[in-house]
């Protein structure tokens, strides 16, 4: 019998059309001949499944299941790509956890912190990774152009603290483009985070573990002649994405150390992609963890995978076995 692996898409903020283009990437990436694979779509309070003659049957909650001419199909495992809540978050791990369904990603709390970006960057800089000088702005609470200035300096990104694919994003280079700045990203997500601009190249990397292997991939360098690596440069092809990047041998090395170091203190599962900022010196500078990094076909982590000489449907198998092994133990 043929596993049978939900591959779970949807969610409930901007980023739903990116997750569901991730999805497509992943049902395209999985072996086939090895599993029975669905995409679960989840928005709200509707959870769908689509079957393979294009309708779709909704997804029973109490076991994950979902039933077709009295056939009843249960999930052996879920493969999260819902970039944003409640996929990236920690509430769909909780829910899977408590089914006892094993799934692609980090658990709760990895996925708590590292969802909240000034959250999980104040927590690894106790660890000594270099970060942006940031302040965080909850509903309700309000800050003057002027301290922002102060604190902070110009120019600054101003951003959901929460979410990810740039939306709601700011590059804000004088006074006035403060508050409505701050709107913006409000409109995006409950906590808002204001971070100083860093100057320097930017570079990502992407990681993978199980029981008997670690794979760093090679890094992916970003150019983009927009303000910033935003929406359309990320989607939209407004960009020059290099891989390996053009770094030297020894930053490569620490890159990858420092990736690899990342994902162990923070508990990670699955893939996961960090992103870098070097600044003048070859200093390396934490701008984020994704613990459900992007993957359509363009996205950065099929990119490493095939710069690294790398089969992605053995990554996929060795991410899907690896979980389904420990769920067996």
């Amino acid at each position: 019998m043929k596993p049978n692996i939900a591959i779970v898409a949807g969610g409930d903020t901007s980023e739903i059309v990116v997750s569901v283009r991730s999805a497509q990437g992943i049902y395209s990436f999985i072996d086939k001949e090895r599993y029975n694979l669905y995409i679960v779509e989840i928005e709200g309070l509707r959870w769908e499944v689509q079957l393979p003659d294009g309708s779709k049957a909704p997804i029973d909650r109490n076991d994950f299941s979902f039933t077709v001419a009295g056939v009843k199909t249960v999930f052996d495992f879920a493969y999260i790509t819902i970039h944003g809540t409640p996929g990236e978050d920690g509430r769909l791990q909780g829910y899977f956890d408590l089914l006892r369904i094993p799934y692609s990603c980090c658990g709760v709390l990895a996925a708590a912190l590292t969802y909240d970006k000034f959250a999980c960057n104040q927590y690894l800089k106790g660890f000594g990774m270099r970060i942006a000088e940031s302040l965080v702005l909850r509903n309700g609470q309000t800050i003057t152009p002027e301290e922002v200035v102060e604190h902070i300096g110009l120019p600054c990104f101003i951003k959901p603290s929460l979410g990810g694919s740039s939306f709601g994003v700011t590059k804000v280079k004088n006074m006035e483009q403060i508050e409505p700045a701050i709107v913006k990203a409000f409109s995006e997500a409950p906590e808002v985070m204001v971070e100083a601009f860093m100057e320097g190249r930017e570079i990502t990397c992407g990681c993978y573990k199980t029981k008997d292997k670690a794979v760093v991939f090679p890094i992916t360098e970003v150019v983009t002649s927009n303000e910033f690596f935003d929406y359309d440069a990320k989607y939209n092809g407004q960009v020059d994405e290099i891989t390996p990047a053009r770094i030297s041998d020894e930053l490569t090395d620490r890159v990858q150390k420092l990736t690899s170091a990342i994902y162990d203190i923070l508990n990670c599962s699955g893939i996961i992609r960090i992103d870098y900022i070097i600044s003048e010196g070859d200093k390396v500078n934490l701008l984020e963890v994704n613990t459900t990094p992007g993957m359509t076909a363009t996205s950065f982590i099929p990119q490493q995978v095939r710069a690294a000489g790398l089969d992605i449907k053995d990554v996929m198998t060795d991410i899907i076995e690896n979980a389904l092994s420990k769920n067996l133990a």
